[in-house]
């Protein structure tokens, strides 16, 4: 859903600086150690939202994308290491997709990409493998989360010359008005000229089987967002490979990634009712 910043606060037990990284701003805050020792470092951050439904009614028809607009949206339709644009392994998909889709208009393949993904990957954490946001995985295991389930749609709707950007943030229940949040969730918008941004959720529309239509055009007022995009570098002292996505502290040391014990909470409270305010505080302990 759409979401508003109304207030934030960051208390830390060392001191940094709020940074955004380059290619998509995200935010972030940067701390620097020089003299690492035995000691555990907290930081919390609380966040006021207010959260609205998100809403986009698809057109039925569309047309292909001017020299213009694929350069300003080149970023929506390059590949990511795992999330192959044009790649063989897509191509037996592809062609049942145009086969459904009836031509090559780009709202028809749109609709015809999400519909594909719901009925051919299911949703299930089993083994390892899923959760990495995996094209190949997604076309080989054909199951996994949310980041398979939206790496795959990117790959194809980018290989249709469709823009389509990756988002992540975490679910708030809509049962309950305070609790902990278990875990990430991710989705994907992608752009027509005729609406703009275009949000999906295919693999909500998995667990919802009632709700297909719509988490086609909608994102409910469920979500707090937090990052976009993939293969992400924090600033200039991020040295080491780029980062698959960006919803968990990240450490480096000499360049490296550092394997380090982090504890991580995230816990909401609404200060509204229905579509309103709630707080979102994230707590993080590095030792």
């Amino acid at each position: 859903g759409q979401q508003r910043v109304l207030d934030e606060a960051i208390v830390s037990s060392v001191a940094g600086h709020v940074r955004s990284e380059s290619e998509f701003g995200n935010r972030f805050f940067h701390v620097r150690l020089d003299e690492v020792g035995p000691r555990e470092i907290e930081l919390t951050v609380r966040t006021v939202v207010e959260r609205r439904v998100s809403r986009v009614v698809p057109p039925v028809q569309s047309r292909g994308l001017t020299a213009e607009e694929r350069a300003r949206f080149s970023p929506f339709l390059a590949p990511n290491r795992r999330v192959p644009v044009g790649a063989p392994i897509l191509d037996p998909i592809r062609a049942e997709i145009r086969s459904r889709a009836g031509g090559e208009d780009p709202a028809v393949m749109a609709r015809a990409i999400y519909d594909w993904v719901v009925d051919n990957v299911e949703y299930k954490k089993v083994g390892t493998g899923w959760g990495n946001g995996d094209t190949f995985w997604a076309c080989t295991a054909r199951y996994g989360n949310c980041t398979d389930f939206h790496s795959l749609f990117l790959s194809l709707a980018r290989t249709e010359q469709i823009p389509a950007r990756f988002e992540m943030g975490f679910p708030i229940p809509e049962d309950r008005s305070a609790g902990r949040i278990a875990g990430y969730h991710c989705w994907v918008e992608f752009w027509l000229p005729e609406t703009g941004w275009v949000p999906i959720d295919a693999s909500e529309a998995f667990k919802r089987p009632e709700a297909r239509e719509l988490f086609y055009g909608t994102h409910p007022a469920d979500r707090v967002h937090f990052t976009r995009g993939r293969d992400l570098r924090l600033g200039a002292e991020h040295r080491d490979r780029p980062l698959n996505y960006f919803i968990y502290p990240y450490l480096e040391r000499d360049g490296k990634r550092l394997e380090a014990s982090v504890e991580t909470e995230f816990r909401y409270r609404e200060l509204g009712t229905g579509q309103g305010v709630s707080e979102a505080q994230a707590n993080a302990a590095i030792r």
